[in-house]
């Protein structure tokens, strides 16, 4: 969603920006180039590999207006000045070479070992989790992460088999899967979900998703505008609360919006476009994994008092 991306972020000479998810640095190559020949910007990943890569393409075209780093990007207020950015990208999920790489684990297609490590310098597996958390643990992950409605039964048979063999395949969880719930002619495969919740839960991709929404809007100058694409209805509908509850013009003590004790106050954020922004025909043929994707785009008003 390039065109897209530049168009909520409206790059210009001078301009600072932050992308927090780099990838292959498409995004990041296209907003240092539209913001020629004096913007700047910060780039992080959590995949080693990412950010070499990216490091390589932007250095060759665009040396001297970047810093890169290697991280999560909930973690881009420790190091990105508060306030100096006019825009902050978060292209959320997994990437395209982690799903076609077969020894990262991150896919149900490709047999490869239970990995799904964004960061390899993590000790968490898939594996792990999958061989060592117990059934309610599991069937809940399968449930909160992955909207399973199986989750329970999944999580049986996986308590069941894995102590007669341990789990160390992406095909032998897939096809585990597969049999307790046979397609049937179903274009999606059964383990979509199971693997999606179990990547959710080696990232920890909530609870960095959480910080970095905060992160992103500290990092941001008055002005500035947050662009975030997410892939599923987990992460969209976190992105969406988060956004409604920064552009309210009150506050309230406690947990429930009760309106007679609703105190005014200055909203931090405000809706660049309240309907989420999709990948248009062009984007779908060239690139058929952007079907999912949805991008929502907040602007700062003002630094309000505490984003956390």
């Amino acid at each position: 969603m390039g065109a897209e991306v530049l168009a909520a972020l409206r790059p210009r000479p001078g301009g600072r920006y932050a992308d927090g998810t780099l990838g292959g640095a498409g995004h990041a190559a296209s907003i240092l180039s539209a913001s020629s020949p004096t913007g700047w910007l910060y780039g992080c990943d959590r995949d080693g590999v990412a950010v070499e890569v990216a490091a390589a393409r932007l250095g060759a075209a665009f040396a001297g207006r970047f810093e890169i780093r290697r991280g999560n990007f909930a973690e881009l207020a420790d190091w990105v000045p508060a306030g100096s950015c006019a825009g902050v990208l978060l292209d959320l999920g997994v990437s395209s070479p982690q799903i076609d790489t077969a020894e990262r684990g991150f896919s149900f297609q490709l047999d490869g070992p239970l990995d799904m490590r964004q960061d390899d310098r993590q000790t968490l597996t898939a594996a792990d989790l999958v061989n060592g958390a117990d059934e309610v643990e599991l069937a809940r992950i399968f449930w909160e992460w992955g909207d399973e409605r199986d989750s329970r039964r999944f999580a049986r048979a996986i308590v069941h088999d894995r102590a007669q063999c341990r789990f160390t395949s992406t095909r032998q969880l897939a096809e585990l899967i597969e049999r307790l719930a046979p397609r049937h002619g179903k274009k999606s495969h059964p383990a979509t979900k199971v693997f999606q919740a179990i990547r959710i839960a080696v990232n920890d991709e909530i609870g960095s998703l959480k910080r970095g929404l905060a992160a992103a809007v500290k990092v941001l100058a008055p002005g500035g505008r947050l662009a975030v694409i997410t892939f599923h209805s987990l992460e969209d509908r976190l992105v969406k609360e988060f956004g409604r509850e920064l552009a309210r013009d009150y506050t309230f003590p406690g947990t429930v919006d009760v309106p007679e004790l609703r105190q005014p106050c200055v909203p931090v954020l405000a809706w660049v476009s309240r309907k989420a922004i999709l990948p248009g025909e062009a984007e779908l043929r060239e690139n058929p994994r952007s079907r999912s994707a949805q991008l929502r785009v907040l602007e700062k008003i003002c630094d309000g008092e505490d984003t956390n």
